[in-house]
């Protein structure tokens, strides 16, 4: 190995232990914040597979629209890495403002959109037992949208400028609140009345406010954000910062929505074969959404050093985080997918003693173990490419991918007999294979033609 060769080694090891530096509390925060869905699921699966069914059934429901709202306010992570890479940081409170202004609007359309949820399950034919549960579930958690657009923007500010630990103790902080107000609502404590499914709704809405209320204190009383003039109101930033987070914003959180329908349409098209079959997709697609935690918080901590080394004007720099960052999350994937093979049968017994519903769920986790490398690679292309704040492009390479191929493939494998005998929510995994791949092979031809262009 000739000296470059090392030095270019020795850079790319130096940065992944960097990434993982500054992913590690975001970790530790994301998968915080996805107990709340895991004890659900945990939770509403030991009352009875009918309310573990609704509970998946809205989850499908709750999930694009949460991640919709989540990707556009991501946009302030980038934009506030810049910033404060080039020495603005007193710009970045003022310009996360304005995500209040931009967020509004759209909280008031998911709330309406959630309680009006009933349309899309007599539409889908969803089992009454279970849209009832569904309907009731979405009608309570709807309660915390609000919280979950304050939280993520004052979150996205903190983690712009390289500060992850605050979200991360906030984060384990609700993972008993979450427990708590499980317990109670579900099996009806303190003289309330036993829920069921329904009441994860309830406890996830007041695990959401309990978040919000500690990050905007945490942004109030430490003093290192007093730099950002978060709370100043008479520095502004006026109408450009609001479009500007738009622009941004807008695609990012129309390319999640894009990817978490597919899983929302999963659950629906399946919803009519039984609950079995809801059940089980719930638990794999729980179990894998657990595991994406970990790609996904490398791929943050590779928006905020992309965004960082823009700042500077070292684009060397940025083009070498990208590289180590898709290097890292490929040797993750490949640990998580071991695992995931060898433990398919512990696994899907977390979350239920129904023998039926582990055996459909163990050939499930088999088909998510492969998805994993395609979906670790594309989630940290999709990071770097934000990085360096290109979001329109990607998302119509992820519309390609999912909508145009992915669910395509996935009803006719599941629910037709095109290519045989139809293979029920199997045909959906083995297209999610195929989509994961497109998008990485697509994403990642696009990061490298825009980080070869940056100059």
């Amino acid at each position: 190995m000739t000296h470059p060769q090392r030095r270019k080694l020795q850079l790319l090891k130096t940065e992944a232990r960097l990434l993982m530096t500054l992913a590690a509390p975001i970790l530790t925060a994301q998968l915080a914040q996805q107990s709340l869905a895991f004890t659900d699921t945990v939770m509403a699966g030991r009352v009875s597979a009918t309310d573990l069914a609704g509970v998946a059934v809205g989850g499908s429901i709750w999930g694009p629209i949460f991640l919709f709202l989540y990707g556009v306010l991501l946009a302030i992570t980038p934009l506030v890495a810049q910033l404060h890479g080039a020495g603005k940081t007193a710009e970045t409170g003022p310009l996360a403002r304005r995500g209040l202004v931009v967020a509004l609007p759209l909280v008031l359309i998911a709330i309406l959109l959630l309680r009006n949820a009933g349309y899309v399950f007599s539409w889908m034919q969803v089992d009454p037992q279970v849209a009832a549960i569904a309907g009731d579930y979405l009608k309570a958690i709807s309660w915390g949208l609000p919280a979950v657009a304050l939280f993520f923007l004052l979150r996205n500010l903190s983690e712009g400028l390289g500060l992850a630990r605050p979200s991360m103790l906030i984060g384990l902080a609700s993972i008993p609140v979450n427990v708590a107000g499980n317990y109670v609502f579900i099996y009806g404590k303190l003289g309330l009345p036993a829920m069921g499914g329904v009441g994860c709704g309830w406890a996830s809405a007041l695990s959401l406010w309990f978040m919000a209320g500690c990050m905007l204190l945490t942004i109030w009383r430490i003093r290192k954000y007093s730099m950002t003039h978060f709370f100043d109101l008479a520095k502004q930033r006026g109408v450009e910062g609001a479009s500007q987070l738009l622009r941004l914003g807008l695609p990012i959180g129309m390319a999640l929505l894009v990817e978490s329908s597919i899983f929302a349409l999963i659950a629906l098209f399946l919803s009519p074969l039984g609950a079995l079959a809801v059940a089980s997709h719930q638990i794999t697609l729980n179990y894998s959404s657990l595991i994406f935690m970990i790609p996904l918080s490398i791929s943050s901590a590779i928006t905020i050093r992309v965004g960082h080394a823009i700042g500077k004007q070292r684009f060397d720099r940025a083009r070498l985080v990208s590289k180590a960052g898709l290097l890292l999350n490929s040797s993750i994937a490949l640990v998580t997918a071991t695992l995931t093979l060898l433990f398919a049968e512990n696994i899907a017994a977390i979350y239920t003693r129904d023998p039926q519903v582990i055996a459909i769920a163990v050939g499930l986790l088999y088909l998510n173990a492969l998805y994993q490398f395609s979906d670790a690679f594309q989630v940290g292309a999709a990071a770097a490419l934000r990085g360096y704040k290109d979001a329109r492009v990607p998302l119509l390479m992820t519309i390609i991918a999912y909508w145009v191929i992915g669910l395509p493939l996935g009803y006719s494998l599941a629910l037709t007999d095109l290519w045989g005998a139809p293979l029920g929510a199997k045909g959906f995994w083995i297209s999610l294979i195929v989509g994961l791949s497109i998008a990485a092979l697509l994403l990642g031809s696009r990061l490298r033609k825009v980080g070869q262009a940056a100059t």
